[in-house]
């Protein structure tokens, strides 16, 4: 049974229209759950007050695990907010379980407690961005009590694919920045749960130990991952995903969008983690539109527009951000019409790169050839653009490829005639020996400018454990090219020192318009920096017929070069 240990006082009561020059007032709220555990929430919303409280309004909730403050007007002030502190996190108590299944029901009773209190009028939107995005996408597979929307920012599809684990290579920086994340306000918040109970500061503890520990125990798409992941919507929930290409969660928000767009979805590729681009206008508009078409029924005409909304790159992060970007849209994801195009790396010299062979991509394979690489960390600010975004480093010459490139292959095609828009999944096939049983592979697509600096818009990477891809999940075009693989990660598979094998490398979204006179690189270089270090080792890649190559996403323009 669920108990609001401080409730607002008032009878349910019709919510005039309220205006942002009437005082919030919120309130803190300690709700019970089922287990025994109660967590610390906080409700609030514009005047005037009825009867002692907020009037009856559509409540926007949020489940985070960084101790929010409410309360941040998603919609405006004609609906109530609540913030849920999660379980184990902030001044809730009982033990974090990375999203888990316990975190999941939370969601459920929280809202089926929302749902009776006199400040909502029974219909709810959920509000997300990154955790509390997570949170909701691991929980649609539960009946959500009075729920009729939601807005999630960034966030994964699949905890383990999509951020801490990509391609099975453990992604250090995130998971390290997530735990700082939760503990700072979790120290913060220690005067105050000493104060009021201190024996519940042991289950918080052991809750954050046993998440890092488990980890770190569980390198491999195993059943605790699974429970961490989308499992369905049961709910059929219109959700608006806002994401942007260098998120660090980029991701998850593009297969979401695949699973849920028959619900009603949108995409929108504005900016997320790794920033909103200048003079954009980001998601303010949207967001706002979407709550009021879906819970108070307004003809905002938000559903009506394209469902995937993208701001691509102009050849360059930085200048995105500074509002060099390019507007497209379109009626699903991938884009209809997009061509994937077979691009074959060879082993002539291209006379533009600083590389270890200065390669080139072509449209037609070369002569056979072997080439080598030192499987070493590379240089996380260049050759990493997820992490670099959400870091918020901005700074060339450590955001190109200038100091990154001499210790890695490279790959790059002549300057193209016309404009090229390049906008979708891509994969990277290599056909790689290792002079270790285990290897990171790391790929890194890159716009080179007319001036020879190649600015990275797309990254890759796979652990060599992982050959295996599931062809039934995986996206295959009209020629029968694998151009997203979809890995097979629950069961490690080395190889033999110096055995040759086939790797078909996932490539995250790229979103990118490469002008006439700019060109394609392709690198192939030692897994970046911000990721846990392997074994350092010699990797071969084959070149020739048959061998490694590049499908590489257009939806505009041609790869004719000058």
């Amino acid at each position: 049974m669920l108990v609001a240990v401080l409730a607002l006082a008032g009878a349910p009561s019709a919510a005039p229209n309220a205006t942002a020059e009437e005082p919030q007032v919120t309130r803190d709220l300690r709700v019970m759950m089922s287990d025994g555990v109660a967590l610390e929430v906080k409700v609030g919303g514009r005047g005037p007050l009825v009867d002692g409280g907020l009037p009856a309004r559509p409540v926007i909730v949020e489940f985070s695990p960084y101790a929010p403050g409410c309360c941040f007007e998603a919609a405006g002030p004609d609906h109530n907010y609540l913030q849920v502190h999660i379980r184990g996190t902030g001044l809730s108590d009982g033990s974090f379980d990375a999203l888990g299944p316990r975190s999941q029901l939370d969601v459920v009773e929280v809202l089926a407690w929302t749902c009776a209190q006199s400040w909502s009028n029974g219909r709810s939107g959920l509000l997300g961005f990154s955790a509390s995005a997570i949170v909701v996408y691991n929980s649609l597979h539960l009946d959500l009590p009075c729920v009729d929307a939601a807005v999630l920012g960034s966030g994964t599809y699949e905890l383990y694919r999509d951020l801490l684990y990509p391609g099975g290579v453990s992604n250090g920086l995130p998971a390290l920045g997530v735990f700082g994340l939760i503990g700072a306000p979790l120290t913060l918040a220690l005067p105050d749960r000493l104060g009021r109970d201190p024996l519940s500061l042991a289950p918080v503890a052991l809750g954050m130990g046993q998440v890092a520990v488990d980890y770190r125990a569980h390198p491999t798409l195993d059943a605790y991952w699974q429970e961490r992941g989308f499992r369905g919507d049961v709910n059929n929930l219109p959700i608006l995903m806002v994401d942007g290409f260098f998120d660090v969660e980029s991701r998850g928000a593009f297969q979401a969008f695949q699973a849920l767009r028959d619900d009603g979805a949108h995409l929108l590729v504005t900016g997320a983690h790794d920033g909103v681009p200048a003079g954009s206008g980001g998601s303010d508009r949207q967001r706002a539109a979407w709550f009021d078409r879906y819970l108070r029924d307004m003809d905002t005409g938000i559903d009506r527009e394209a469902p995937v909304q993208l701001l691509l790159a102009h050849g360059d992060r930085e200048d995105m951000l500074a509002g060099d970007f390019v507007r497209t849209s379109a009626a699903d994801w991938p884009v209809p019409g997009t061509t994937w195009v077979p691009l074959h790396l060879g082993a002539a010299t291209s006379g533009t790169a600083r590389s270890i062979n200065d390669g080139t991509l072509t449209l037609e394979p070369g002569q056979p050839a072997t080439q080598s690489y030192p499987a070493i960390p590379s240089l996380p600010s260049a050759t990493d653009p997820y992490n670099s975004a959400i870091v918020g480093f901005n700074y060339a010459p450590f955001t190109d490829m200038t100091f990154a490139e001499p210790l890695g292959l490279s790959y790059t095609t002549g300057p193209f005639a016309a404009p090229v828009q390049s906008v979708g999944p891509a994969s990277v096939e290599l056909v790689l020996s290792s002079t270790a049983p285990e290897t990171d592979i790391y790929a890194v697509l890159s716009d080179v400018g007319p001036d020879g600096t190649a600015h990275p818009m797309a990254a890759g990477r796979l652990k060599s454990s992982y050959p295996g891809i599931d062809l039934a999940q995986s996206l295959v075009d009209d020629q029968g090219n694998i151009v997203q693989p979809y890995g097979i990660y629950d069961v490690r598979d080395p190889a033999n020192v110096g055995e040759e094998r086939r790797y078909h490398v996932e490539l995250w979204p790229i979103g990118n318009q490469f002008e006439a006179g700019h060109r394609l690189r392709l690198h192939v270089i030692g897994v970046s920096g911000a990721s846990q270090p392997g074994v350092p080792a010699i990797n071969t890649i084959r070149l020739g017929e048959g061998a490694s190559r590049l499908l590489f996403p257009v939806i505009s323009g041609s790869l004719q070069t000058r």
